[in-house]
């Protein structure tokens, strides 16, 4: 089965902890110059553009406004989503439904070197009673991290040992920005974050943009096995982080429900041939993963079959802990998913993967989930 939505095209700056060398509307003209040169669309014949960004990150209100005429909105139907790029996928596959639009581009992008991600990630915080506090995005998830492993029996070695999985597959993705086969003593040694969470468990801070072409049935028919199509999606928010459990990702079971109804899947762990998922720390990743049913039971055991590469492929491009900036990180988990399906994803890529999911998380301790399922055509 097919949506009337596919992806038709895919591109990708390298991630890197700084590109002092780029202003922001140079690091989105570099994925999306490369995105119209490999598809071959002109952007005259592109009418409907979605930016991700923040503008916390980018130290500037409205700021797409940076990349408004890189991406062609002058004059044309420009929109903002100051969230996540997968949610403005979801906004662009809507308006191609819609009828209105026959591609939209969708463009994500984030300098997180231009900013203390500590100073920017406090303005999450309630104001009055928690801001004070000095709380930001690592003291939260190290406080999650903690309630995840008491009740899971996750260890931090488990963690080590999956974070050294990760690095070890980004080696073979020429896009990532922290890869290396990297000793589990190695990430158990690395600076303290917060609570049990080291340095090498975490995202880095990161610079990149990432670009994605959406189209309509009638102009992916013309690209062939290089058309993915879009067969479910489902998005979710919680409640606040002090008003939930946070050993529990209800969110995103909620948003996977939405979407393997949508796409006809039952059973994720055996019908997914490629999951990837916005993981930023190494204990969202088990937890995400059980929340979208790609495993039942242990999720120690769980650990140790993915760190030896075994069951549904899980992040092999390394995924968002290697290195992915904010806003950025689950337009990335598409755009690496549609790599797969189309066969596009080099030294990376999983053999035979016809059907694969994308996720991405948002707001404090994963507030909020959207979820993508993906497949290719006949022939991949």
């Amino acid at each position: 089965m097919t949506s009337g939505v596919a992806i038709v095209g895919v591109a990708q700056t390298c991630y890197e902890a700084a590109k002092d060398h780029l202003a922001y509307n140079e690091l989105v003209y570099e994925v999306v110059a490369k995105l119209l040169r490999e598809t071959g669309v002109k952007m005259a014949d592109i009418h409907s553009q979605i930016t991700a960004s923040q503008d916390m990150f980018d130290g500037k209100t409205i700021s797409s406004m940076s990349v408004n005429e890189v991406v062609g909105g002058y004059l044309k139907s420009e929109a903002k989503v100051a969230a996540d790029g997968l949610q403005a996928a979801l906004y662009g596959a809507a308006r191609i439904l819609s009828g209105s639009f026959e591609y939209t581009l969708i463009t994500a992008h984030a300098k997180e070197s231009e900013s203390r991600r500590p100073a920017v990630t406090v303005s999450m915080f309630d104001p009055f009673t928690q801001r004070p506090l000095g709380l930001h995005d690592a003291i939260s998830s190290g406080l999650q991290a903690e309630r995840y492993l008491h009740v899971s029996g996750v260890t931090e070695e488990n963690m080590a040992e999956l974070s050294r999985r990760r690095h070890l597959d980004a080696k073979k993705n020429p896009l990532a920005q922290r890869a290396g086969d990297f000793t589990t003593k190695q990430i158990l040694e690395s600076p303290q974050m917060a609570g049990p969470l080291r340095e090498m468990m975490v995202s880095p801070s990161s610079d990149g943009a990432c670009a994605v072409l959406l189209a309509s049935a009638e102009r992916a028919s013309a690209f062939g096995k290089r058309a993915v199509w879009i067969t479910g999606t489902g998005n979710c928010t919680d409640a606040y982080w002090t008003e939930r459990d946070l050993a529990e990702a209800r969110a995103l079971e909620l948003a996977a429900a939405k979407a393997y109804k949508a796409a006809g899947i039952r059973n994720p762990a055996k019908e997914l041939d490629v999951a990837e998922i916005s993981a930023r720390c190494a204990f969202e990743e088990p937890m995400y993963a059980d929340a979208l049913q790609l495993f039942d039971g242990d999720p120690r055991a769980w650990i140790r079959q993915s760190a030896k590469g075994e069951g549904i492929a899980v992040n092999p491009s390394g995924g968002a802990i290697t290195g992915n900036p904010t806003s950025v990180a689950g337009l990335t988990r598409l755009a690496e998913a549609y790599l797969q399906v189309s066969g596009q994803a080099g030294e990376h890529q999983v053999a035979g993967a016809r059907t694969a999911l994308a996720h991405a998380a948002d707001g404090i301790c994963g507030q909020g989930h959207t979820v993508v399922v993906l497949r290719g055509n006949s022939g991949n």
